[in-house]
């Protein structure tokens, strides 16, 4: 049977915070603080979140943050990992990035600096064939392990 994925805009707070909840818990690889990982659930509740299913089981979600005005930023994305590598992370953003046309200039992602984790690699790869550019490393926002790159693209 093929699969047959749908992306639905949530509006519940407590559903929102149940499916990052959910699916942030099968990726401790990237969302491994206990602390960053509630405070993302905690801020769900109120920011744009859109969801993936595959029939009933969900599969991953993008929510949506303003950072100014004229900026739009994925606050965080979150795919399971027996959906990595399916497409789930594009047609994520693509809602997000048409969403985001109708109120900003610029989308902008937060992540770790290529060349310190290999997860992370592949998270900067991502967003880069979705069309973002680095546009500066912050080597200690986080901490000095971990340092942030922000990456942009105009819409």
């Amino acid at each position: 049977m093929k699969e047959t994925i749908r992306l639905v805009k949530i509006e519940n707070a407590d559903e929102k915070a149940n499916i990052v909840s959910e699916v942030l818990e099968d990726l401790a690889d990237w969302f491994g603080i206990p602390e960053a990982t509630k405070a993302y659930i905690d801020a769900a509740r109120e920011l744009p979140l859109w969801a993936a299913r595959n029939g009933k089981e969900l599969i991953g979600f993008i929510t949506l943050n303003e950072s100014s005005p004229e900026t739009g930023e994925i606050h965080c994305m979150g795919v399971k990992r027996a959906y990595h590598r399916k497409g789930i992370g594009k047609l994520l953003f693509d809602a997000l990035e048409e969403y985001a046309r109708g109120s900003y200039k610029f989308l902008q992602v937060k992540t770790v600096e290529e060349g310190h984790y290999e997860a992370y690699d592949k998270t900067v790869a991502f967003y880069k064939a979705l069309g973002f550019s680095k546009l500066e490393v912050f080597p200690s926002l986080w901490d000095i392990e971990n340092p942030c790159l922000i990456m942009i693209k105009a819409l």
